[in-house]
């Protein structure tokens, strides 16, 4: 991807630039946490965003995409904004570095990627911290790292309209490689855990479907939690989260709230301590119960909260069958991967396993995507 990359780059601007990347993400464990204040355990890993980029001395910025086959150049003021929805991540970071007093100019780039579109590991926010490290790096700003990934989430508020947590850009910026990182959505406070899984594999089996009534269902359950918040606040007024409430205090509230309201907090309030149990699990090294514990993870976001579907519970149900260690659906849900812990001497038999029940069942195969906990933003050469 590199070498396609510098030899389009030459082709086009007839001279070379500085290469930098960015990974995609997983989630291992901590879904719907986020917005509750919770934990959320994410990992960069080897799949990213690659650009080849210059200064070019002029207040225009000249872009290619390989992967698109698509070019663009704009100013970089407000009102250039570019219409391909693609080169708005670039002007979006380069407006977002300009907002907060950071001195930028034109740029020549060329840019390919080799994260899975719509697969769930966030090949925007790998493109927005390509950028957001590069030329921080470039024009010297001496920008720290959270507000690189904070430029990125900005980027997509206010170019993309995607009003998306922090999670994805603080894995693309902060990833480290045998490591995954326990971020506090409300203190955003993070920790390195150790994450060495010899003789297991981490691997993504993608349903290729994605249901509809995702965007809508996702305010919904928002709201759900909210109100089940409001409710255990008039008893404990500390709780401004679920995140600060227990089971307990959720079964004083249960005759308030309604029913659904309940199995939703419910969900949030177990799946924020398995976060924790995980952390526990990983210190020692323990990946059985990290297993055990991505099984729970997919129960309860079928059964509670309700944000699996038939093919994802279908991938989970040959996961157990063939004695894969641990299996979960990844993302806000309705479609996208299930993430899957395998044990190598186990790994061939679900890959084939999955692939002829999924396709006997659904009429299509699933894809595989194999990852490897990687590091976050850098400088190629």
């Amino acid at each position: 991807m590199q070498e396609t990359i510098r030899k389009k780059f030459n082709e086009l601007f007839q001279s070379e630039g500085s290469v930098y990347a960015s990974p995609g993400r997983i989630n291992l464990i901590g879904e719907h946490t986020d917005y509750n204040g919770g934990f959320v355990f994410p990992g960069a890993i080897d799949k990213g965003m690659i650009a080849e980029i210059k200064l070019n001395g002029t207040d225009k910025v000249r872009a290619y995409s390989v992967d698109l086959e698509d070019y663009a150049e704009f100013g970089l003021n407000e009102e250039d904004a570019p219409e391909a929805s693609w080169a708005r991540y670039i002007f979006g970071v380069c407006r977002e570095i300009i907002k907060r007093g950071g001195k930028t100019g034109g740029f020549d780039t060329v840019f390919a990627g080799d994260v899975p579109l719509g697969a769930g590991m966030s090949s925007s926010a790998a493109l927005e911290s390509t950028y957001a490290y590069a030329l921080n790096d470039l024009f010297s700003l001496g920008i720290d790292k959270f507000e690189l990934a904070k430029i990125g989430q900005s980027t997509e508020h206010n170019y993309c309209e995607v009003k998306c947590g922090i999670m994805d850009q603080f894995a693309s910026v902060f990833g480290k490689a045998g490591s995954l990182m326990r971020l506090d959505c409300r203190s955003l406070e993070y920790e390195y855990y150790p994450f060495k899984p010899v003789g297991y594999k981490l691997v993504l089996l993608d349903s290729v479907v994605k249901h509809e009534l995702a965007s809508s269902a996702y305010n919904k359950r928002r709201e759900s939690c909210e109100n089940a918040a409001a409710a255990i606040r008039k008893n404990h007024p500390e709780v401004e989260f679920l995140r600060d409430a227990t089971m307990e205090m959720l079964n004083e509230v249960k005759d308030d709230i309604s029913e659904e309201d309940y199995m939703r907090a419910e969900y949030v309030i177990e799946e924020i301590q398995r976060v924790l149990d995980v952390c526990d699990a990983l210190q020692k090294g323990d990946y059985e119960t990290v297993g055990q514990k991505m099984y729970e993870t997919h129960h309860g976001m079928s059964k509670l909260y309700e944000v699996s579907c038939e093919e994802l519970d279908f991938l989970n149900d040959i996961a157990k069958k063939c004695g894969v260690t641990g299996s979960r659906v990844m993302g806000g849900g309705f479609g996208g991967c299930t993430i899957n812990l395998v044990k190598e001497d186990k790994y061939d038999a679900f890959v084939a396993e999955a692939f002829s029940a999924y396709k006997e069942k659904f009429g299509r195969e699933p894809k595989l995507y194999e990852v490897v906990i990687s590091d976050g933003a850098r400088k190629l050469c």
